[in-house]
């Protein structure tokens, strides 16, 4: 009886058991304790306040930078023949600038990325960064970091609609012939090595350990036309069907044609033939009919001063490809352009830097954030002792005066020094500013080399920059450069470094940290692979060409002519400011006597 009356004892104690657990697994999981706003709130607050300090924590204890090679190494060589820089002849104007709509670009960067954890923790916090990227989903994210660390696919965000581009197949005579006859380019130095791998040249790898293992390459300035157009067979909105384009695409070398006798003594008209057969060949297609080839735009990777030759006279330098009739209705870009003239645009000169992956750009813009700079200034580049206005001999005179805060590589003809990507960039990267003065031409491509390295550029020119590459560069100039006034320097009012050494240190970061966010906007991708989330300078020019083709179509629709609204000679400002109004700039801008162009 007492073994019946305990077994009865033990089925109802485990049944007592089972019930608690189901009501305790209820109590768990079954309830909605969200309900229970003060709770919830307080321990929400508590989860963040915890896990941000935690990240903090982390960040905070990154490891330094290896410390750098002493930097005088870097000046053991020499510098660029710059005449190679922007090879024009003396007599061409000092005031050359460009203008264009206003699209401004500013790309915001990851704060908190699995990317920049991994190039800054120590050894010491793997296990702590790793918990720190479990829990990155719970930590309040900061504006526009989200957009970084999970922006879709480009290609999947973006409709192709009002982006389609039609590539005209023009004859091999007009582009790829001309890489075949790259020993004709240049008299002082063989340009055929950089035509190889889309234009993009050697691959440079990574030597001293100043770039990165993949992603540069020993890029020459007047490469673009082969680049953009490597760039434009992969572009994704490419149409086979011309009616559904938004623009038209003339693949034409116009940049290596020219180069071919900018040299030696050549006839005009052989200077000038290809461009004249080319304008044959298109007006010939039925595309060029639609609008007068106002839908058409073409890429020259020269200077337009090579392309105005005003003067039909064997002497003459350049062709007259921008001069020509049919030139008037076409979308000419260049990397630079005039200030005088209504259809000819600029944008960047290509850099030594092509990544292949957005992440080699945030990489590249982390180690510039942690890069030392020794030197408050540097310049490289080469006097102009036969260009009376130059003020080159004077800023070369006031680097040398302060040794201990500039630092100049000088780039003369009979060495090559300025050619090696190595020089240049180990000179920019230690630099907080680097000195942009005109050369032959307003622009250089060291102004972007110098964005590259994170170093602020000092122009002393408007026509230098912030009338050129609207595109590209933000409008409101002083947030990423300096400007110091070429007729202060002329007469020796100003003094460079008393200039620079008065610009507070919060402000040099803020400056350092435009700059570097603007090197995606300034970078050529690698052709054979497309940045997924930031856009490059290709595609920020795309917008800008097809902005100002629609721009056209639109005026045609509607039987006006903007170009007739304002006086040419004030394109640069009408572009920059939407108004021909008297402007401080205009001193900088007046046509040189004798120039018709």
């Amino acid at each position: 009886m007492e073994n019946h009356v305990l077994a009865r004892f033990r089925n109802k104690f485990w049944f007592l058991i089972c019930v608690l657990f189901v009501l305790w697994y209820f109590l768990l999981y079954g309830f909605d304790w969200s309900s229970l706003s003060v709770v919830s709130f307080v321990s929400q607050n508590e989860q963040e306040n915890s896990l941000q300090a935690l990240a903090s924590n982390s960040i905070s204890r990154s490891g330094d930078t290896k410390k750098q090679e002493d930097f005088d190494e870097s000046l053991d060589s020499d510098p660029i023949p710059e005449s190679q820089e922007n090879p024009v002849s003396n007599s061409f104007p000092e005031s050359n600038v460009t203008v264009f709509s206003d699209v401004n670009h500013k790309q915001e960067n990851v704060t908190v990325t699995d990317h920049e954890r991994r190039a800054t923790e120590h050894d010491g916090i793997e296990d702590l960064a790793a918990l720190e990227k479990e829990l990155e989903p719970l930590l309040p994210k900061e504006e526009g970091e989200e957009r970084n660390v999970v922006e879709k696919p480009r290609a999947a965000q973006k409709s192709c609609d009002g982006r389609y581009i039609y590539v005209h197949d023009i004859p091999s005579r007009f582009n790829d012939d001309y890489i075949k006859q790259c020993g004709l380019m240049n008299k002082w130095h063989d340009m055929c090595q950089y035509f190889v791998d889309g234009g993009l040249g050697q691959r440079l790898g990574n030597p001293r350990r100043l770039f990165q293992p993949t992603g540069w390459y020993v890029t020459h300035q007047f490469s673009l036309d082969v680049i953009f157009h490597s760039i434009m067979k992969q572009y994704e909105c490419l149409t086979s069907d011309s009616s559904m384009a938004n623009a038209i695409y003339v693949p034409y070398y116009a940049g290596l044609d020219v180069s071919r006798y900018l040299w030696d003594s050549y006839s005009y008209s052989v200077k000038d033939s290809d461009a004249h057969e080319l304008f044959k060949w298109l007006r010939g297609k039925p595309e060029w009919n639609v609008m007068g080839g106002r839908d058409h735009f073409l890429v020259a990777g020269r200077i337009t001063w090579d392309f105005r030759r005003a003067i039909n006279d064997d002497s003459g330098w350049g062709n007259n490809l921008m001069l020509l009739p049919e030139s008037q209705n076409v979308t000419m870009v260049t990397i630079e352009s005039s200030p005088w003239d209504q259809n000819d645009f600029a944008i960047p000169y290509p850099t030594y830097f092509h990544p292949s992956s957005d992440e080699q750009v945030f990489a590249w813009q982390n180690k510039m954030r942690k890069q030392k700079r020794k030197t408050l200034f540097s310049f490289a580049g080469a006097p102009r002792p036969n260009m009376e206005d130059s003020i080159r001999g004077e800023i070369m005179a006031q680097c040398t005066a302060v040794r201990r805060k500039c630092r100049m590589i000088e780039c003369k003809d009979e060495k090559h020094n300025c050619l090696k990507p190595v020089n240049l960039m180990r000179l920019f990267e230690n630099s907080v500013f680097c000195l942009q003065p005109p050369g032959d031409s307003f622009t250089r491509r060291s102004t972007f080399d110098a964005i590259v390295a994170g170093c602020i550029p000092v122009f002393f020119n408007p026509g230098s920059a912030f009338v050129q590459y609207l595109w590209h560069l933000p409008k409101d100039y002083d947030s990423y450069s300096v400007l110091i006034s070429e007729e202060d320097v002329k007469q020796k009012k100003v003094n460079i470094e008393g200039v620079l050494s008065r610009i507070p240190k919060s402000k040099v970061s803020s400056m350092r940290e435009e700059v570097i966010k603007l090197i995606p906007s300034v970078i050529y991708a690698d052709p054979k692979s497309r940045l997924k989330k930031l856009e490059d300078a290709f595609d920020l020019a795309i917008r800008g060409i097809i902005g100002r083709i629609e721009s056209l179509k639109k005026e045609m629709r509607e039987g006006r002519n903007s170009s007739a609204e304002f006086d040419p000679e004030s394109s640069w400002k009408y572009y920059t400011f939407g108004t021909t109004e008297a402007h401080e700039w205009d001193h900088y801008f007046k046509r040189p006597r004798g120039i018709h162009y």
